[in-house]
């Protein structure tokens, strides 16, 4: 069973409602050989697994360079970012975990939302890709939680340093099909509507079977703007991914007690049902029909398998009451229905 497709928006794209979040293809925590990651995202086009999103700060162009090689001719959907600008870096210790990737690229970044480092960092992702279109560009890590005291001299720089007009620019002449902003935090994505019409939101982690604070705020003004959800992290690090040894991380640092808490009496009623933790994480956020998309990180083949594993699997609905009974996910949050064999 292959993924079905939703519509981006208005932007007339297509994407599988089941994604490929290439950052782990950056070498995110651990160094991936080639051939393995070669190995997971031919896996993953071959299940239907279609649209691919990366990053110039994945792996520091390691992920841009293994995605293009692996998606070109193929007719994948390609997601990039901007906000960051990479710049040779000759004596970058290439042994060492660099912003949370064992990448052997000898760059460094720097943040830029100028109107000028938007277009240059297209320019260079396309060539690092070795494609000539990225489908989707979004604004990255834009917000206080990644900058703090910096976010005001960011914040002019896209707004009124001309970022936003660039981004506008690049849809504008067709060089790509849908603009949006790539971010971990829903306050920045309510500032960013009020400033300009975005294609998408690419949510990471804040639309789990964790939180769905986002029902209240941003998912109604994304429907009013007719702006599409694309979801990250829907396991929240690795907290909701369940397995014989549960990843204790949410946020990508040790969860708070209350977090922790939370997520036990999730897999507990979880396992009551019989139903993977991961497979009701996965399923929760495709569930809205907002989102567009959902896009784990998949590191290898038998992760991809399981991803699919995990997306099709018949969910009793009492699972899901019995969550909204105990309070553990919003009385209004939409949830799957049981599938019907063909």
């Amino acid at each position: 069973m292959r993924p079905a497709s939703r519509p981006l928006g208005k932007t007339g794209l297509q994407l599988p409602a089941l994604g490929f979040g290439a950052a782990p293809l950056g070498n995110l925590y651990r160094a991936l050989p080639d051939g393995e990651a070669r190995a997971t995202i031919d896996a993953a086009l071959a299940l239907g697994l279609t649209y691919v999103d990366t990053a110039p700060h994945y792996g520091l162009g390691l992920s841009e360079r293994r995605v293009g090689d692996a998606v070109r001719g193929t007719g994948a959907i390609v997601s990039s970012k901007v906000g960051r600008i990479l710049f040779p870096a000759p004596d970058a210790d290439v042994a060492a975990e660099r912003y949370g990737f064992r990448t052997p690229m000898p760059f460094d970044a720097r943040f830029d939302y100028s109107h000028d480092g938007i277009l240059r960092s297209h320019e260079a992702s396309l060539q690092r890709l070795g494609l000539a279109r990225i489908d989707i560009l979004y604004i990255h890590d834009i917000g206080r939680l990644t900058h703090g005291d910096a976010h005001p001299h960011h914040w002019r720089q896209l707004t009124e340093g001309g970022g936003l007009r660039a981004l506008a620019r690049l849809r504008d002449e067709g060089a790509v099909a849908a603009i949006g902003a790539g971010v971990n935090e829903v306050a920045i994505c309510l500032d960013l509507l009020d400033q300009a019409p975005l294609d998408a939101i690419l949510l990471a982690g804040r639309y789990t079977l964790l939180e769905q604070g986002a029902l209240e705020t941003l998912f109604p003004r994304c429907a009013q703007a007719g702006t599409a959800i694309v979801i990250g992290g829907p396991y929240n690090s690795g907290i909701l991914a369940g397995g014989p040894k549960p990843v204790r991380h949410y946020d990508y640092a040790p969860p708070p007690p209350a977090v922790l808490e939370k997520a036990g009496r999730i897999a507990a009623i979880c396992a009551r049902h019989g139903v993977p933790l991961g497979a009701a994480a996965l399923q929760f956020a495709m569930a809205h029909p907002l989102v567009a998309s959902v896009i784990p990180g998949l590191a290898s083949v038998k992760e991809v398998q399981e991803t699919m594993d995990r997306a099709i699997l018949n969910i009793p609905t009492d699972l899901w009451a019995e969550l909204k009974q105990e309070r553990l996910i919003a009385a209004d949050a939409p949830t799957p229905a049981v599938q019907v064999a063909a």
